[in-house]
């Protein structure tokens, strides 16, 4: 049996073919969002268990403070792969940040160990990269921003991100308003 080498072009041209078709696939709208989206941008949520259709993407834990707690952080599979590919989270990505008390207790594996408790409050991150709703206090800097309450799940309690957002988001303008450095899934 004779070997054929291949020419080098084709070496160059596979990997160049499979990151047009990344770029293709961040190109386009991820399913999905519509689940937290209504036609005139309104958020929906009713505290339905977020993991159904999503992702683990990452944790937080914040100690102290009125965001403390356990932050865990949930995305489209899609969304981790274009992000890799790219670097960029493609139109229609989700991300829900579900907060949840903590409490800690001494156990054999070490002192003041934090396990989560109930929920207490999500937020919720959709990118959109078309520009669908100019004008809308919720819907700033290529994403649409939500926040919903444990004691009334389906009521979005952001009225701007300006006023609920931006301030906690601000450090990570450079990174796309998201704190990626969480996000070990997200390495390229």
């Amino acid at each position: 049996m004779n070997w054929v080498k291949p020419a080098k072009g084709i070496r160059v041209l596979l990997p160049g073919l499979a990151l047009m078709a990344s770029l293709s696939a961040a190109a386009e709208t991820l399913d999905g969002y519509e689940r937290f989206v209504k036609p005139d941008g309104s958020f929906t949520f009713s505290g339905e268990p977020v993991r159904d259709g999503l992702v683990h993407l990452g944790d937080w834990f914040v100690p102290e403070g009125p965001a403390a707690g356990f932050h865990h952080v949930y995305t489209q599979s899609e969304a981790i792969e274009a992000y890799r590919a790219t670097g960029v989270f493609p139109d229609g990505t989700v991300l829900v940040k579900e907060l949840r008390n903590h409490q800690t207790a001494n156990y054999t594996t070490g002192a003041n160990v934090a396990s989560a408790t109930a929920p207490t409050q999500w937020f919720l991150m959709v990118k959109d990269a078309k520009g669908r709703f100019p004008g809308d206090p919720l819907w700033k800097n290529g994403w649409g921003w939500a926040l919903f309450k444990a004691d009334a799940p389906t009521k979005n309690v952001a009225t701007s991100f300006e006023a609920d957002c931006q301030g906690c988001h601000l450090p990570a303008r450079a990174t796309d308003w998201v704190y990626t450095i969480g996000y070990p899934r997200l390495a390229r």
